[in-house]
């Protein structure tokens, strides 16, 4: 079955989302699981988690992929900001328990000239602290673009957090995956135009496969290597246009990958529901 759909509004609750994602022809969905800029949780309602479950069962869907706010810096040097990330983290994890089974992602951070070590080191300590041995959620690493001073930006910076964690709590690093951004692996430096199966063969390598559990399917404004994290709509950018060197076989390839085609794919274009149902359309006509 392929997985595919986009960002979800998660205003009006549970329900109201996965009615919002099957009216766009999705049968997976991302949603915050709080303001994308801070700040705190609504309640859950347990009425509106029991239709939800009860909804998605019926509409076929039966992945969700939550997204942390862009807030959450776990390798922060101000103590504040490094708190939020602690509290919000610890709390979503705690929410994300009344959807079991499912996958949490967030960007690693910045470490805001603390140094990649430091970075990296702070980013596996927080995990330590907020994952839990009974936890249902796999807590997914986003790959990262490379601006600024991003961890994450290369499959080996995502390998010494998962390894960070499993140094010192070897049952908690089961918890972890990655979620593979198309703009922003290209951004980093990954070929994947000319060589997807050659950059999935580095992960794994690197990585693991097996830590691969979804993917943000973007085009972007940028050429491969330009660290800029700039997403573009599907066929708009230098992934998916051939006037950029791209073109839609890149799209079929990334879809279609023996190694990819049963992960939940994510669109985060900039696009309005009704260029997201477009682009939804448009892929499922691609896979094969």
């Amino acid at each position: 079955m392929f997985r595919i759909g986009c960002h979800i509004s998660s205003a009006g609750g549970y329900l109201a989302m996965a009615k919002r994602a099957e009216a766009l022809g999705a049968n997976t969905f991302a949603f915050f699981t709080r303001n994308p800029r801070g700040g705190s949780a609504k309640p859950i309602e347990e009425t509106d988690i029991a239709v939800f479950h009860a909804e998605c069962a019926r509409a076929g869907i039966d992945r969700l992929v939550a997204h942390a706010p862009y807030t959450l810096n776990p390798c922060a040097a101000k103590a504040n900001v490094a708190e939020f990330a602690r509290m919000a983290f610890s709390d979503d994890l705690q929410r994300m328990e009344h959807t079991p089974g499912q996958f949490y992602n967030f960007h690693p951070g910045s470490h805001v000239g603390q140094g990649i070590d430091a970075g990296i080191e702070k980013i596996a300590a927080l995990l330590n602290e907020v994952l839990f041995p009974d936890m249902t959620t796999t807590v997914l690493l986003e790959t990262m673009a490379g601006k600024g001073t991003e961890v994450g930006r290369s499959f080996e910076e995502l390998a010494c957090i998962i390894e960070g964690v499993a140094a010192k709590c070897p049952e908690l690093s089961d918890k972890l995956g990655v979620c593979l951004d198309t703009c922003h692996v290209s951004d980093a430096g990954y070929d994947i135009i000319h060589d997807l199966d050659g950059v999935l063969d580095e992960f794994d390598r690197v990585v693991g496969i097996d830590r691969l559990h979804a993917v943000h399917i973007n085009d972007s404004k940028n050429p491969c290597g330009a660290h800029k994290d700039r997403h573009e709509c599907i066929g708009k950018g230098y992934l998916g246009s051939e006037e950029f060197g791209g073109g839609m076989q890149v799209m079929q390839n990334i879809v279609s990958n023996g190694r990819l085609r049963a992960l939940p794919f994510i669109l985060e274009t900039p696009n309005e529901l009704a260029g997201y149902a477009a682009e939804i359309k448009l892929l499922r006509s691609l896979q094969q």
